[in-house]
């Protein structure tokens, strides 16, 4: 875990790592799309609405994933004093709050037909919404201060406690009477969905999480890379 705190070795390793996730990422995207849109059969009820769910779920399930990613980074940081770690929360957050929008804008879409309204404050739709607050709370937290270092330690511990809120998303409509479907993929008697949708959803669910790394690695570089500016320019700066 030491060893990527050096960026030069992270920028090394992120280099092997970045060709095996953006090209399946750039390959599959189309393929999962077509095989989502046009050969995964109508739904006996919903009809041709239910494809919704290709985009709605993977996007749902990264937003979680995100946030875990940045729960985990905020724990590294804090205890151990990582800066590579402090850095890739930071990173992460804006790809996980975009991914929490469009499942709360898809969810809504999906609502309108099926429910009837675009929004209930349902259990698992309410913490789906917290979650965005949470990112929002976070990125507006790292910069509120003048002195980095308290920024990213304060954010840490937000997303530390926001973490309360993933095992509510999940469980949420197992422990309350929701308008929501209950979980049909992560089930302990397997997933309840046709294989003919399940294993294009799947593949959608894949393409997004490769995205989700993809894009975390090059924001990582780009914040690296401001570092690295801000510190020679000062470097001038103390020697002008």
């Amino acid at each position: 875990m030491h060893a990527l705190a050096n960026p030069l070795r992270f920028q090394k390793i992120t280099d092997a790592v970045l060709p095996f996730v953006a090209w399946p990422a750039a390959v599959l995207a189309p393929i999962a799309l077509y095989w989502a849109l046009f050969v995964a059969p109508a739904d006996y009820q919903q009809g041709d609405a239910y494809r919704i769910i290709f985009v709605h779920v993977p996007a749902a399930w990264m937003a979680s994933f995100a946030y875990l990613g940045i729960a985990v980074a905020s724990f590294v940081a804090l205890v151990w004093r990582h800066p590579m770690a402090e850095v890739a929360a930071r990173a992460m957050a804006p790809v996980g709050a975009v991914f929490t929008a469009i499942a709360l804008v898809t969810g809504a879409v999906w609502g309108k037909p099926m429910w009837g309204t675009w929004w209930v404050w349902d259990a698992r739709l309410t913490s789906v919404l917290i979650l965005f607050f949470l990112y929002l709370g976070y990125m507006a937290l790292y910069d509120a201060f003048e002195d980095p270092a308290r920024g990213a330690r304060a954010a840490s511990i937000l997303a530390l406690v926001g973490a309360i809120n993933l095992p509510i998303i999940r469980f949420s409509v197992d422990w309350w009477n929701t308008l929501h479907q209950p979980a049909t993929i992560l089930r302990r008697d397997g997933p309840a969905m046709d294989p003919a949708m399940l294993y294009p959803l799947l593949t959608m669910i894949l393409v997004f999480k490769l995205y989700l790394v993809w894009v975390t690695i090059l924001r990582i570089r780009v914040h690296l890379t401001d570092r690295k500016i801000a510190n020679l320019r000062l470097a001038a700066e103390s020697r002008g």
